[in-house]
């Protein structure tokens, strides 16, 4: 067995399947596709946690719900802001996520959805030397957090932003759901469920790359020459940021889904978009320098654009750091964190694989 796990089957899931060699994400019988730009998180919220809570309200009714759970979890974590920002902006959000009560609930998986987007803008102020912004229960989840974190959110960027929680809000068993999974299965509630999540998305060979994609492209500007500066890291085994993915052996359909959002906000007739259009077209053109020299490189794999090259993209244009990127994928990979939690506290069953010892034996005495 590889020691990574490589094509075992770890559970059976109705949430979410990723065909790595078609390219596609499928997610409670929707293609991605179907639901970024279309659906809004509330509902894709839903329709994860449908069938795993009993009195689990229509789309309408759980928009009301999360926004109360914002108002909720603000007022909870207020008094611990001061503590919780001289961390860094992750650590902080995780910290102040670990004091919600670790129940089983829609209303502990409701403040569970919540938190991210509440910790995230009132650690960001606080960075800055600013005010929190407390959440205003009645505007639409992604609106809100942009709210919080600049004081006003136009249509267009809390739309943006609402798509991208949507296209990560899912995908299969990957390192930070097969973590809460594991917890979950011991009956653990969810806030430590989602705790272990958090904690393997921290890693940089899970979220940590959105960030690096920033840098990446500001370094290729400066350089002036995106093929030799590209080659140039090849050539000193560096990795190149937003490009390959362990499950896609083509291109990632979530990477699609979120250029077609950059697209539309570089569309819009205002000098911040036009901005954003011209960051696109320079970001579109490293794109296909990247895969050509990937490709000259490393001719035996098969290195495509996964999300983060688009994600660091977008977060930049709604107003996000990039050291709050993995913040952001967190406030929308949580949804699906819970409703796998939920999923794996129903079999009853506890992960406990084998491992082969492979140490020195002790000598064996007569």
């Amino acid at each position: 067995m590889a020691n990574g796990l490589d094509d075992v089957v770890a559970a059976d899931t109705v949430l979410s399947d990723v065909d790595g060699a078609g390219g596609h994400l499928t997610i409670r019988g929707h293609s991605l596709a179907e639901l970024a730009g279309r659906w809004r998180y509330a509902q894709v919220v839903r329709l994860l946690f449908d069938g795993f809570f009993d009195d689990l309200p229509g789309d309408a009714e759980l928009e009301k719900a999360i926004g109360k759970a914002r108002v909720e979890v603000f007022d909870r974590v207020k008094p611990l802001l001061p503590q919780l920002a001289p961390l860094d902006i992750y650590s902080g959000m995780r910290a102040g996520m670990a004091v919600l009560p670790d129940g089983d609930g829609l209303a502990d998986a409701l403040r569970l959805i919540a938190a991210p987007a509440v910790l995230t803008p009132a650690l960001l102020r606080l960075g800055r030397g600013e005010t929190p912004v407390a959440p205003d229960e009645k505007t639409d989840h992604a609106g809100d957090m942009l709210r919080m974190l600049t004081g006003a959110a136009s249509p267009a960027l809390a739309k943006a932003l609402d798509s991208y929680l949507v296209t990560v809000c899912d995908h299969g068993l990957n390192a930070s759901t097969f973590a809460t999974r594991v917890v979950a299965s011991t009956q653990a509630g969810l806030t430590s469920a989602i705790l272990a999540g958090l904690g393997a998305l921290k890693g940089p060979l899970h979220g940590g790359a959105p960030g690096p994609v920033i840098e990446m492209l500001d370094a290729i500007e400066s350089s002036g020459d995106a093929t030799a500066w590209l080659r140039n890291e090849i050539a000193h085994g560096e990795r190149i940021m937003g490009f390959g993915h362990r499950i896609y052996r083509v291109r990632d359909p979530r990477a699609d889904a979120l250029k077609a959002v950059v697209r539309q906000l570089g569309s819009r007739n205002e000098a911040s978009s036009k901005e954003m259009g011209s960051r696109l077209a320079f970001a579109e053109t490293v794109e296909q320098a990247a895969l050509e020299v990937l490709r000259i490189a490393k001719p035996q794999r098969s290195i495509q654009t996964n999300v983060e090259f688009y994600t660091a993209l977008l977060l930049e244009a709604v107003g996000f750091p990039k050291e709050a990127f993995s913040n952001v994928f967190a406030a929308g990979r949580v949804a699906g964190w819970i409703a796998h939690a939920r999923e794996q506290q129903a079999t009853g069953r506890l992960i406990r694989p084998q491992s082969r010892y492979v140490g020195p034996v002790p000598d064996l005495v007569a």
